[in-house]
């Protein structure tokens, strides 16, 4: 690899992946696109201002000709596509531009790809980044979902992406595009959009302020460090076969109401140990000797909220050999850290979209 496009390179996995990339392959010229739609945030990248191999363009996926002169004037022998719409939330409440990005966005970057790269495709590599969710919903005793799973998507978000993936595959199979797909579990970890449920779980006890579960929180759902998904997804570009579709899962099911309550523990057992983040954080219940449980508020379950995800990443282990390294409480802990760590970033994106999305889903309790 010496030319890599990342799509969506501003957005919370994106970001992460761009940092990654830096570190492992700081020979490698990088590109990164991002529409700097609402999620995507140039102060992921702040730290990289500096690096000479890192180049920034603002632009749109579905923008045909934006892409084929980024090909032309950069020869990307590399592209990992990141770029999507991605909360369920707002794909139910309007899936317009889910379809746009997800689907359309997709198929207008393969085009570009295609057009670039035949008809001698080399050692050249399209790695498509998709979810767990195009699997469906589990029963509590079913197994993991693994790449031979049925696609059976419940939501507008999932169903973009299932089709999304659809083209990515039939791309491969009519015109012999070197590609490769991982379905990752939920991640979490730094510069995560604060509407997710790890991060605003964090924000709001910081704050004081409600910390709202949906239905009666036993949704499970599996959880992935954002850095071992980062270093996975290496791992298949370096090591993975073209064709090939490869699950990323974290190992770390556990219900929706455990892990807020985790997180609750977490920032408690902080605060005890650190007066200073009381005098930070004078909001937050921890800050008085209370317990951020106390904040726990049940809310109007979700339309279709999908009861459980589970990933088995067998395949990654046995084919690639990686499995995630970031045990679930540690990764807990270090997230919650970097939100302490990093308020001025979450402060500042607070404002308009971030704070009428919140206030629509939770009322003003948020």
């Amino acid at each position: 690899m010496r030319r890599l496009l990342v799509t969506g390179g501003a957005g919370f996995i994106g970001a992460n992946f761009v940092h990654y990339s830096r570190r492992l392959w700081p020979a490698v010229r990088v590109v990164v696109l991002d529409a700097l739609t609402y999620a995507g945030n140039l102060a992921n990248l702040a730290s990289l201002r500096d690096d000479e191999g890192l180049t920034f363009v603002q632009g749109d996926i579905c923008d045909g000709g934006l892409l084929k002169d980024l090909f032309k004037d950069h020869a990307f022998d590399s592209v990992v596509h990141f770029a999507a719409e991605t909360h369920v939330d707002r794909s139910i409440v309007s899936s317009e531009a889910f379809i746009r990005t997800n689907v359309l966005g997709t198929q207008t970057l393969l085009e570009a790809a295609l057009t670039a790269w035949k008809p001698d495709f080399g050692t050249r590599r399209f790695h498509h980044i998709s979810t767990d969710e195009v699997y469906g919903s589990l029963g509590p005793n079913d197994p993991a979902f693994n790449e031979a799973t049925p696609y059976d998507p419940k939501s507008p978000y999932a169903a973009s992406k299932a089709a999304s993936d659809f083209l990515v595959r039939a791309c491969a199979h009519t015109h012999g595009l070197p590609v490769t797909i991982t379905n990752c579990s939920n991640n979490y970890g730094p510069y995560q959009f604060p509407e997710k449920l790890i991060p605003l779980m964090i924000v709001n006890a910081l704050m004081g302020k409600p910390l709202p579960v949906y239905g009666d929180g036993l949704n499970v759902r599996d959880w992935l460090h954002v850095e071992d998904h980062c270093t996975a997804i290496a791992c298949v570009l370096n090591r993975g076969s073209p064709g090939e579709t490869y699950n990323v899962g974290g190992g770390g099911e556990m219900t929706n109401l455990d892990l807020v309550n985790l997180l609750c523990e977490t920032i408690d057992r902080k605060f005890a140990g650190n007066r200073q983040l009381g005098e930070s954080f004078p909001d937050c219940p921890a800050a008085h000797g209370t317990r951020c449980k106390a904040l726990v508020s049940f809310v109007k379950d979700r339309p279709g909220h999908d009861r459980r995800y589970a990933i088995s990443a067998d395949k990654l282990a046995r084919d690639v050999g990686f499995r995630a390294q970031t045990p679930f409480a540690e990764g807990i802990a270090a997230t919650v850290d970097w939100y302490v760590a990093n308020e001025p970033w979450w402060r500042a994106i607070q404002g308009g979209s971030y704070r009428d999305w919140i206030r629509l889903q939770y009322g003003n309790r948020s």
